[in-house]
């Protein structure tokens, strides 16, 4: 039923979305922001201090998610669910975060989050020429992307050794440009602030990508530097008043990812190939979690987290699938890339330069077919003490080679985040990864059948059950002195180790490593070769009008605070208190749709009229998660926390008319602080700071 209400959804979405200009669509880089766009229409002129205030007063969480500096004290305010993965880190026998939610009474209470890295872009610089200009003429297309390649490990750790800031360089508009973008880090982040699970993902499955919604998905975290409170130069001052119907507001956050840039052989890959296979593993993935959560509640605690989130993959990845295979997005898609082909072969010189490009691409799709299986199906999925293993594996080997030569995440100037995340001390638990890795040596054999290579080698013969069961018996890498002294031995420490997990990852891992190497030889090479022409081509008919593809950068965007047409209906701009105890009360207060009971202890004292979430037509997409959702002073006025099933076709493209991102309002947030748990500690750091000069 909810599939096919989503499909519903989506198929109106379409069918209203698309017009030749989209009024508030964009991801804008900071670089390249659309000024002239909300000058004509909106009125408004942001100055350069209000954009770098914005800019650095934005937070990049590392392993997904987005935040903001709130207090000049290292307040960060992100999404419950942004921090959930550390509040389940943060379980203990007698201490559940998820279920009971946290606030630290004093300062001195606040809980060190074990392994999460925080990021605030200071720079940016354009570095496009050198790196394009690093590949040669005549160069082959491996060769040029390699050239390029070294270039940008070249440019990084420059950038490194004369700043010592995290310097990444960042691909737009499929590389018709590269930046170099420098972030500070921060690594003591303690966490402040969180209310329940049951609070911050009211309804459920039911309730995701809904509206209209009720829930309270906020928490903060704190900053330190040497062991104190981050002093935070830029933070956004907090508007209790919150966000009002019809206002102009931005969004300043870290989309993830998009592909609305992709041609439309590329997109028939995504629906005839990657997307049946992404939504076999997730629901391969959600069928283990769940058989060990049914173990019991102790189990069922340790997983909460990750059949959460495992459950959110699927159905928005089921969202945009279903979108794909409406017709009316590929004819949509068609006209477009049409249109921008019948532009390029409008002039001889961009003929001749672009025109083959799309050629290239079509032609390598079929070769990528002909590989997807062993590609997708040869490795260890991420998220797995497996994978960590085999990570630590190829460091091993990276290690060995000159800077320059090595793989993505393994150059010296990455390598402190590399060991910061090897060396996480969060507790891991050793039948439910021998569950996993079951699970997924059990699909890999079904798919890729018993003589292949990969199955050989992993099984050598006996069952998934088995060969996972004999491996959590025996291995230690689960400790982390264990992997410390893998790390700090180095190559021969690694190459040595008899430990049961790592000996059967080395067994793999040239396997893994071979299939890799062959997708960067025959595929990657090319369609990147092709994939920069077109974004050469895109500059010179469009110039910078248009906005690159979603990279986890920076970015703002920008819309009105409105309702939208839906069911036959409208669905209002804001919801309040008194809908969300009304829902409750509907359903008889069961789960998933029960409140904590601290909500009806204090109900009484609740202003119910209170706005508690409200949408707008800012264009977001996952990773912006947490980003603030500021007005024309840059006063918080709210926080978004999902998007809405008519925006879940919003990775191919925007539908401004309907699709919406759904936030908690300032009010609703600083009431529930307050009234609901006690928090005024908290309250008073945001409220204080709005007087603050």
């Amino acid at each position: 039923m909810i599939r096919k209400k989503i499909l519903k959804i989506i198929l109106l979405a379409l069918m209203t979305s698309f017009h030749p200009v989209f009024a508030d669509e964009g991801m804008w880089t900071y670089d390249n922001l659309p000024l002239k766009i909300l000058k004509e229409k909106y009125g408004f002129e942001p100055t350069q201090e209000w954009i770098d205030h914005l800019r650095l007063s934005s937070v990049r969480f590392n392993d997904g998610g987005s935040g903001s500096f709130v207090s000049p004290n290292g307040l960060v305010m992100t999404n419950q669910h942004v921090v959930r993965g550390q509040l389940q880190k943060l379980l203990t026998a007698d201490r559940d975060l998820l279920r009971d939610g946290f606030f630290a009474a004093e300062q001195a209470d606040e809980l060190k989050c074990p392994d999460l890295e925080l990021n605030v872009l200071l720079s940016m610089e354009n570095v496009t020429a050198r790196i394009q200009g690093a590949a040669k003429p005549g160069m082959k297309e491996l060769e040029a992307l390699q050239a390029r390649a070294a270039e940008m490990t070249a440019i990084q750790k420059e950038s490194f050794e004369s700043t010592g800031l995290r310097s990444d360089i960042v691909t737009l508009y499929h590389g018709g440009e590269y930046w170099l973008y420098r972030y500070k880090k921060y690594t003591d982040v303690r966490l402040v602030f969180a209310p329940e699970h049951q609070a911050a993902f009211y309804g459920s499955l039911w309730d995701n990508f809904a509206y209209p919604r009720y829930e309270l998905d906020f928490a903060f975290v704190r900053v330190y530097e040497n062991d104190k409170p981050a002093q935070s130069v830029h933070y956004l001052r907090w508007n209790s008043a919150g966000a009002r119907e019809d206002e102009l507001v931005f969004v300043s956050g870290h989309p993830g990812k998009t592909e609305r840039l992709l041609t439309v052989a590329q997109i028939i890959t995504r629906r005839d190939l990657e997307y049946p296979a992404d939504l076999k593993i997730a629901r391969r993935r959600l069928e283990a979690l769940k058989q060990y959560a049914a173990l019991g509640k102790t189990e069922a605690s340790q997983v909460i987290n990750a059949i959460s989130g495992t459950e959110n993959v699927i159905e928005a990845d089921s969202g945009e699938y279903q979108g794909l295979l409406n017709s009316t997005l590929f004819n949509k898609k068609i006209a477009e890339e049409s249109d921008f082909r019948n532009r390029v072969d409008s002039k001889s010189e961009w003929k001749k330069n672009y025109a083959s490009a799309w050629t290239d691409i079509v032609n390598v799709q079929k070769k990528y077919a002909e590989i997807f299986k062993p590609f997708k199906y040869r490795r260890i999925p991420s998220r797995m003490l497996a994978d960590k293993a085999l990570s630590i594996v190829k460091y091993g080997e990276e290690i060995q080679k000159a800077d320059d030569q090595r793989s993505f995440g393994f150059h010296n100037d990455q390598l402190e985040s590399f060991k910061f995340q090897m060396l996480s001390p969060v507790p891991v638990y050793l039948p439910l990864e021998e569950r996993l890795l079951a699970a997924w040596l059990q699909l890999v054999s079904e798919e890729l059948g018993a003589n292949d290579p990969f199955v050989k080698t992993a099984l050598n013969g006996h069952s998934p059950n088995d060969v996972a069961r004999d491996i959590f018996s025996k291995t230690k890498f689960n400790d982390l002195q264990v992997r410390k002294n893998l790390l700090d031995g180095g190559a021969d420490a690694i190459q040595k180790s008899d430990d049961a997990l790592i000996v059967f990852v080395r067994k793999l891992y040239p396997i893994i490593r071979d299939i890799q190497t062959s997708y960067a030889e025959k595929i990657q090479s090319v369609e990147s070769a092709a994939s920069q022409k077109i974004g050469k081509a895109r500059f010179e008919v469009y110039g910078k009008s248009v906005y690159p593809d979603a990279t986890f950068t920076l970015r703002l965007a920008f819309g009105i605070v409105r309702g939208y047409p839906m069911n036959g209906t409208l669905a209002a701009p804001m919801t309040t208190y008194y809908g969300w105890y009304d829902r409750s009360l509907g359903f008889g207060q069961k789960p998933p749709f029960n409140l904590p009971q601290r909500y009806w202890d204090r109900k009484s004292k609740l202003d119910l009229s209170t706005p508690l979430n409200f949408v707008s037509s800012c264009d977001i997409i996952g990773g912006n998660s947490g980003s603030p959702v500021v007005n024309i002073k840059g006063e918080v006025v709210g926080i978004v926390h999902d998007g809405n099933n008519e925006g879940l076709v919003g990775n191919f493209i925007c539908n401004d008319e309907s699709g919406r991102a759904i936030a908690n309002h300032a009010g609703g947030m600083i009431a529930a602080l307050r009234v609901l748990y006690d928090a005024g500690r908290v309250a008073d750091e945001l409220e204080g700071n709005a007087h603050a000069k």
